[in-house]
């Protein structure tokens, strides 16, 4: 039984009784009604009805199907007014993908989507790896640099990350404000490990000497805490500050050290209700 649709047909016809009243039902024609009962007869090698005057009787075998087909009709009816009915109400797991630095950003519109629809849970994957969305690892994912490939991909740009040279109080009390880019060079720096070719690593490696970079992190949220902990000078997103009033630029800041952000989703979860929904608590946190 590989067709359910000339199994309905047969179903309809052993209700009605009649093949025209099957065919107003479902609003096909005739000669489509008899074909599908003709068509399923010859794959079941078993007449269903005995065509008379008056109608269609179903037979033994009609009579067996008939309940079969009630029983499925049911659950497909139950299922479609279940999914209708999720429409309006977002459930289930949404699962985001950022780097852990960006946590701050991102747990505040986790908070609020939460507020907003009680019944969804959030998996939220700290992870420098691009996860691959096309096989459902994230449904979307909020990632710093260079714009993501568009391939499959829908892609909206969310905003600039501002970064600036930051130190703490402690740290300044401690050792002094560097006055100059020159007098800088006197100052610890922490920098990345693993990442030796980001902007902000190359401009460490040209302006700081080597012997002054106190410390190498291999995540963002480690290089952080090290200058939340007064290990010396290093690059922060400039949102910290406002967590962290201890914290003091160093110098102004670049527009070279300026970072463009991107949501990224998948084009088939785009309009999903529980993406969508999400979506427009991060547009209207952007403005």
């Amino acid at each position: 039984m590989d067709n359910w649709e000339e199994v309905k047909t047969a179903y309809t016809v052993g209700v009605l009784g009649t093949v025209t009243a099957a065919s107003n039902s479902l609003g096909v024609h005739r000669a489509t009604v008899i074909r599908h009962i003709d068509t399923l007869e010859e794959k079941l090698g078993q007449k269903l009805f005995i065509r008379h005057t008056n109608g269609y009787t179903l037979t033994e075998a009609g009579e067996e199907l008939t309940r079969v087909a009630k029983v499925t009709d049911k659950q497909f009816r139950l299922l479609s007014g279940r999914i209708k009915g999720q429409l309006g109400s977002i459930k289930g797991e949404l699962i985001v993908t950022s780097l852990d630095a960006l946590a701050p950003i991102i747990l505040p519109l986790i908070r609020e989507f939460h507020e907003q629809h009680a019944e969804a849970r959030t998996v939220f994957i700290a992870s420098e790896e691009l996860l691959r969305l096309e096989y459902g690892e994230a449904h979307i994912a909020l990632r710093p640099g260079k714009k993501p490939n568009a391939e499959d991909n829908k892609i909206i740009p969310y905003g600039t990350l501002k970064f600036g040279l930051f130190a703490t109080e402690e740290y300044i009390e401690q050792y002094g404000k560097p006055k100059d880019m020159q007098d800088l060079k006197n100052y610890r720096m922490i920098g990345r490990y693993d990442h030796p070719k980001t902007y902000f690593e190359k401009w460490i490696n040209d302006n700081i000497p080597s012997e002054q970079v106190a410390l190498k992190a291999t995540t963002p949220f480690t290089a952080y805490q090290a200058v939340l902990n007064h290990l010396g000078v290093g690059f922060l997103a400039s949102f910290i500050q406002k967590e962290h009033p201890n914290l003091i630029e160093i110098l102004p800041a670049d527009e070279n050290w300026h970072v463009p952000l991107w949501l990224v989703i998948h084009k088939d979860m785009y309009r999903t209700e529980k993406v969508k929904a999400f979506l427009e608590i991060i547009m209207k946190s952007e403005g």
